[in-house]
């Protein structure tokens, strides 16, 4: 089905479904026809904020974002995710403000609209600039008196402005030139994130394995999600592992195919050896990583320049428990309570049954103490995002 005047029907399918089964799915990256060589696929990563309630987490490219039912959408960011290193241009948007009208254009997660007062959002705009606009397009649609409008593009206006029409949700799509989105799916807005809170993400390297099911049941029974950087070889061991880690909304990551240092890796076998993880990913849940963690944290300057040419940063850490070394829950459990601040990036192992009996203790007690357990991506979102080819080990304010 077209990303057109037919998806309102679409989305409320999606609804139905997703609601049934709490379906989140990242979505294939597109490719571009011909030509000498491809265009690397980007993604829109957008979030909405509900009157009376707060911003969602920002969600991935071409999800039917809506606000809860009692509430509706005041104001909107939006950027880029998977930019190749060195393009131009961004995602710029604007938004017209009940009682205000057309505000300025907005870009890289700047906010458009208010986050202050009721006032409604009631159309928006969206364009991308530089070398980016050159090479996609940006589609988008708002759901608007109870069905979702046709999708407009580049610069085009989507919904009714002036008619007291208020926007109840967004989806955004990039795709390479002259493509058009696949189907959309549908993200209820159950998940609020409060960017003034502390945020930390858990993250856990070397798996999946049968400790691993144990790690996400805690998550889910907490309100919470975490980065798990897999490798490559073991993913098809645990295809409902996997398949339930990406439906819950936890971030399928890349610790490469057989945990090789990549500072010892030309460029080529690098970029197979990531692909070669995202391919197994792609085939048992449909989706494809977005960031890597270097094995052993060693990364050095042609291994970035490779990580830029796949479009994924490298994640390092700012919590080491050493849970591999200690294989003891009541030494991990301190090494995290001992230290943790807002923005950590915390390095775990979902190997060790140790390492899941501290997570069953840690994931309840971080929530108590009123910290928000985010995916690195999420957490980056709301401190300033991150560059293919870079390094990260905390995103502290």
């Amino acid at each position: 089905m077209k990303f057109g005047g037919g998806t309102h029907l679409f989305c409320k399918l999606a609804a139905a479904v997703c609601a049934a089964a709490g379906i989140f799915a990242a979505i294939p990256a597109y490719a571009a026809d011909g030509g000498e060589e491809a265009v690397a696929p980007v993604q829109a990563v957008y979030g909405i904020y509900q009157n009376g309630i707060g911003w969602t987490e920002n969600t991935e490219d071409n999800t039917c974002l809506k606000a809860h039912a009692d509430s509706y959408v005041t104001c909107f960011r939006a950027s880029v995710g998977g930019q190749p290193a060195g393009m131009t241009g961004t995602l710029a948007y604007q938004v017209n403000l009940s009682g205000s009208g057309w505000l300025d254009w907005e870009e890289n997660l700047s906010q458009a609209g208010t986050t202050d007062s009721v006032m409604p959002l009631e159309a928006v705009r969206m364009k991308l600039t530089g070398e980016l606009a050159a090479l996609y397009d940006v589609y988008y649609s708002v759901l608007q008196n109870g069905a979702w409008s046709e999708s407009v593009m580049n610069g085009q206006t989507a919904g009714t402005e002036g008619k007291g029409l208020r926007i109840d949700g967004i989806r955004v799509a990039l795709t390479v030139k002259g493509a058009v989105p696949g189907e959309p799916k549908l993200m209820a807005a159950g998940r609020v994130l409060d960017p003034t809170k502390p945020m930390v993400a858990l993250t856990f390297d070397d798996g999946p394995s049968k400790e691993t099911i144990r790690i996400l049941e805690c998550l889910e029974a907490n309100g919470g999600r975490a980065t798990f950087f897999m490798v490559g070889n073991r993913i098809a061991s645990y295809p409902n592992t996997v398949k339930r880690m990406v439906d819950m909304g936890c971030e399928p990551a890349s610790h490469t195919w057989e945990h090789r240092d990549i500072t010892r890796l030309s460029e080529a076998v690098l970029l197979t050896d990531l692909t070669r993880v995202d391919d197994t990913l792609e085939a048992v849940a449909g989706v494809r990583t977005r960031l890597m963690r270097p094995p052993g944290g060693a990364v050095n300057g042609p291994a970035k320049s490779a990580l830029a040419k796949q479009g994924v940063p490298a994640i390092l850490w700012s919590v080491d428990t050493k849970d591999w070394k200690t294989r003891n829950a009541n030494k991990t459990i301190d090494a995290v309570l001992s230290k943790v601040r807002d923005g950590d990036i915390v390095l775990m192992h979902d190997l060790y049954g140790s390492t899941a009996d501290a997570a069953a203790v840690l994931i309840p007690e971080l929530t108590r103490r009123g910290y928000q357990l985010v995916t690195v991506s999420e957490l980056a979102a709301y401190r300033g995002g991150m560059t293919p080819g870079l390094s990260y080990s905390q995103f502290w304010h």
